[in-house]
């Protein structure tokens, strides 16, 4: 394949990633950002904030390569709206601790992350410059990766996300052939709710006390985030949760899904 009809192959490829930057504090940062993941495929901008930084910061570190993710940017006010529509989604963090698992190389994060691009909307994440990613929003995540560094230090914010893009872009452009795809996953949206009705079905019964809410859904999200579920999973398991409430209100008859 030529290197024209590659680079287009690989375009359409990163058609359903996402960038997602939450609270970035300098539009500069922003900008550079866009503009390093304008060059590596990446068209779709999303930033995490109440006010967007200055647009002429942003435009002027973006260029007129990127303008068009500047000028396209969707703005929202959390990480889970920035992510509901995924079915993947990947938080790059240089913070490690007990509640953060699976953290994960680039090129190991990429090799996972092929097969999920034919069939999946993809969300790569990334904190603000002064903190990262807070716990909460890493439970949003089905996988975390870590730049390696030889100080243990954090990279700027557009240096993190030009290292994480040009590793998908440079092993897509890389790989002759598409892999095996994965089918299409439940999305972040999809899977709250299904937190939501398990958490209903435990009260129910009386499983779930309120001191181990935020411990529970924490070791629940990162059970089904990390194996991916698929959406006609999610259903059966939705199916079960109304079966288990129909129960606990005293009706032994089965309740039509």
């Amino acid at each position: 394949m030529g290197v024209h009809k590659k680079l287009e192959a690989v375009k359409e490829q990163l058609a359903g990633v996402r960038l997602v930057l939450v609270r970035p504090k300098y539009g500069e940062n922003v900008g550079a950002a866009a503009r390093v993941a304008h060059n590596m495929g990446i068209r779709q901008l999303v930033v995490v904030a109440d006010e967007l930084p200055e647009q002429a910061a942003m435009a002027k570190l973006a260029t007129h390569h990127a303008k068009e993710l500047i000028d396209g940017l969707l703005q929202v006010p959390t990480l889970a709206e920035a992510v509901a529509p995924c079915s993947w989604v990947v938080g790059t963090t240089a913070r490690q601790g007990r509640r953060r698992f699976f953290l994960e190389n680039p090129r190991h994060m990429v090799e996972d992350l092929l097969p999920k691009l034919a069939h999946n909307r993809v969300a790569l994440v990334f904190g603000p410059e002064n903190q990262g990613l807070s716990n909460s929003e890493i439970e949003l995540c089905n996988a975390t990766v870590t730049i390696p560094t030889a100080d243990f230090a954090s990279l700027n914010l557009a240096q993190a996300v030009g290292v994480i893009c040009y590793e998908l872009f440079g092993t897509l452009m890389a790989t002759t052939g598409k892999p095996p795809a994965t089918p299409t996953l439940a999305s972040s949206r999809v899977l709250a709710a299904l937190y939501d009705e398990l958490e209903e079905s435990l009260r129910a019964i009386g499983y779930l006390k309120e001191t181990d809410l935020g411990q529970w859904r924490h070791n629940l999200s990162h059970f089904f985030n990390r194996i991916g579920l698929r959406a006609r999973e999610v259903k059966y398991i939705r199916g079960i949760c109304r079966q288990v409430r129909w129960l606990a209100a005293g009706r032994p008859d089965r309740e039509d899904s």
